[in-house]
């Protein structure tokens, strides 16, 4: 499964005016259109998931640059003023934040339909990248905003963010259709961000013996009940991320006969199951590393904190080759998007001067 990336934002709060509002659908509208007309869905999809791009275009859309409302201000702003237009161009954004993320598989229901494409699917394809982040990785941050773009060829995109409110924090995670492998085996091919210390990581690779080892565990009905029963006389690691207290242990029985009795054969089935969620993913690890002795993963994804570096070489040296990329991208999205020709010839010419001789 490929992941593109994740942006780390603080959360902001306040509603963005209506008239900004009113003007962001405007401008998104034309500049997706702009992009389909000239190189077609297949490559929307693709630029709206690089976190970059993405963030690039929110900014161009007028919203602040560095608030976690600009995620949902610039999906919620494409997704308005694109719908009316979805059957003609063939592109489809569905979700949003909160309820509006909840019902995201009836309105890929609803457009799966009328563009007769497979939309049990893509139904599955997002509640397990929503899963993913949520449950089989635990790095803090819990999804409340859940985004599905796809098009008629049933090519698909997914942004969704987590909130960390005792850092007053966010992160943005991008997901796509291409190279799809596995839900559950190092799917993300990166992640910017804060790296955390307490951090459940049960997709890594070094975790893979410990997703066999629950699925293999949840056979052992009367090992796993005893465990639930002992817990509070177990002594257990200190180092541990993972922690017992403030467990429902009667919930946590009924929740692991339920899923027992599913019979569950991969990891993916497991965390596919509803009512399956971030608790039960951490017992289950905390009892197999206990019994079966398979560690999982501990180890936060995030691969940098800053997009290209910085002059003093903390936390890494400036990556000329990154850094001319991400020029690239901003001077692309100039040049797709319609504003008066003098005004796009200036940014055009100040993002010039960026690049290196």
């Amino acid at each position: 499964m490929k992941k593109t990336g994740s942006v780390y934002l603080p959360l902001h709060r306040g509603k963005i005016p209506p008239y900004l509002f009113s003007l962001m659908k405007n401008l998104g509208r034309e500049i997706v259109l702009q992009i389909i007309e000239r190189y077609g869905t297949e490559e929307f999809l693709r630029r709206l998931s690089h976190p970059v791009w993405f963030q690039s275009l929110g900014c161009l859309l007028g919203f602040d640059w560095h608030s976690s409302g600009l995620t949902t201000a610039t999906l919620s702003a494409l997704k308005e003023a694109i719908s009316p237009l979805s059957p003609d161009i063939g592109l489809f954004i569905t979700g949003g934040k909160g309820e509006k993320g909840i019902e995201t598989p009836k309105e890929i229901e609803y457009w799966s339909d009328k563009s007769g494409i497979d939309g049990e699917r893509l139904i599955y394809c997002s509640r397990m990248t929503a899963k993913v982040d949520n449950v089989a990785l635990q790095d803090g941050y819990s999804i409340y905003q859940h985004f599905f773009t796809f098009d008629e060829k049933g090519r698909w995109v997914v942004i969704q963010q987590g909130m960390n409110p005792s850092f007053s924090m966010a992160r943005r995670y991008h997901w796509i259709w291409e190279g799809l492998k596995s839900f559950i085996d190092e799917p993300h091919k990166g992640i910017c961000g804060k790296r955390e210390k307490e951090v459940l990581n049960l997709v890594a690779d070094e975790s893979k013996e410990c997703r066999e080892s629950i699925v293999n565990m949840l056979e052992e009905k009367n090992e796993i009940l005893k465990f639930i029963h002992n817990a509070r006389n177990i002594k257990l690691p200190e180092r541990h991320q993972i922690f017992w207290r403030n467990t429902d242990e009667r919930r946590l029985e009924k929740v692991f006969l339920d899923i027992i009795e599913k019979k569950v054969k991969d990891f993916e089935t497991l965390i596919g199951i509803r009512g399956v969620g971030p608790v039960t993913v951490r017992a289950l690890a905390l009892i197999c590393e206990i019994i079966e002795g398979k560690r999982p993963s501990y180890k936060d994804p995030v691969r940098y904190t800053f997009a290209h570096g910085g002059k003093d070489g903390h936390p890494f040296p400036v990556k000329r080759e990154v850094y001319i990329e991400s020029i690239n991208f901003l001077t692309e999205v100039l040049k797709n998007c319609k504003i008066p020709p003098l005004e796009k010839e200036r940014k055009l010419k100040k993002l010039a001067t960026l690049l290196p001789d």
